[in-house]
């Protein structure tokens, strides 16, 4: 399990390292396109890249904090600071969007020529291959890792893509004797940033509110732990996610009489074989006498 996890661990530095490194690249990049074109949608991308490096940096932090054992203060681990990260994400892209509309109705009221526009397209090409090459490097650690940071960090790089798109679009506009549809595009771009950030924040504050799993899982979970034939029943299972670790609970139901050292067995067993399916899970198991269980009032799982 510590080889699985030490593996995790490494991928997910290596992505936040990637991500800063190529935010970085795409500012300094998309600068000079505005610098030589003043085009509001080129300015659209650039203060996204800006966010995108304050994002991705926090995420970095966040991360690397995640990846900390639990201690004394911390009993649980620090994995929910991956959420806190995906809070702070959120509330950089969401700014970004607010600053882009200001910036779009101030150009419509007082329209500006766009200036070598061919110089801003080619940089925007540039932009959408070094991102699409991130975005695959990110969703290959989603699928070892399952981050909530990198899968909100992909997000927004993944609305980088479409801003990308547009600006093309704009600029190209611009060069046909289309300039005014700049700052419109520049606000289309805004309302789907805005959207992603809202996307991201939801989902961030699911995790910080400990929502349940997937029911697909807790119910993988529920055959595990009924596989057993001591096992007479299955109830109370809840579920969490902090940072990379799942967080498991459930009650057993066994035989009244059940020897003490018998039972620790049996439960010793379940969490072996859940633990073999999430091998970065952190499993509670509780054993109850089934007759006392099937007088209490608890909603029993079913699959």
């Amino acid at each position: 399990m510590k080889t699985v996890l030490d593996h995790k661990d490494v991928l997910l530095k290596r992505a936040t390292y990637a991500s800063v490194a190529v935010a970085l690249t795409l500012i300094a990049a998309k600068l000079g396109a505005w610098l030589i074109t003043g085009s509001l949608s080129v300015m659209a991308s650039l203060v996204d890249s800006l966010m995108d490096a304050a994002a991705s940096t926090i995420n970095l932090v966040a991360v690397r904090w995640s990846l900390h054992p639990a201690d004394d203060e911390h009993r649980f681990g620090h994995g929910k600071a991956e959420f806190l990260a995906g809070l702070a994400q959120a509330s950089f892209i969401a700014g970004s969007a607010f600053f882009l509309v200001v910036h779009a109705i101030e150009r419509l009221r007082n329209p500006t020529a766009i200036h070598e526009a061919a110089t801003g397209i080619a940089v925007m090409v540039v932009s959408i291959i070094v991102t699409l090459v991130l975005l695959a490097y990110q969703h290959y650690v989603i699928r070892q890792t399952n981050s909530t940071a990198i899968r909100a960090d992909a997000l927004h790089y993944a609305t980088d893509v479409l801003t990308n798109l547009g600006t093309i679009l704009a600029l190209f506009l611009a060069s046909t004797g289309w300039p005014g549809l700049d700052p419109v595009f520049a606000i289309i771009i805004a309302g789907y940033i805005l959207y992603s950030a809202c996307k991201i924040g939801h989902e961030a504050g699911q995790m910080l509110m400990d929502r349940e799993l997937p029911e697909e899982i807790r119910g993988e979970i529920f055959e595990i732990a009924q596989s057993p034939s001591q096992v007479k029943g299955v109830h109370d299972i809840r579920t969490r996610l902090s940072g990379q670790t799942i967080m498991i609970q459930l009650h057993l139901e066994l035989e009244d009489e059940i020897p003490l050292i018998r039972a620790h067995g049996i439960a010793r067993a379940v969490e072996k074989e859940i633990l073999r399916a999430w091998p970065e899970a952190d499993v509670i198991i509780h054993q109850d006498p089934v007759h006392l269980s099937m007088k209490t009032d608890r909603k029993k799982f079913t699959s």
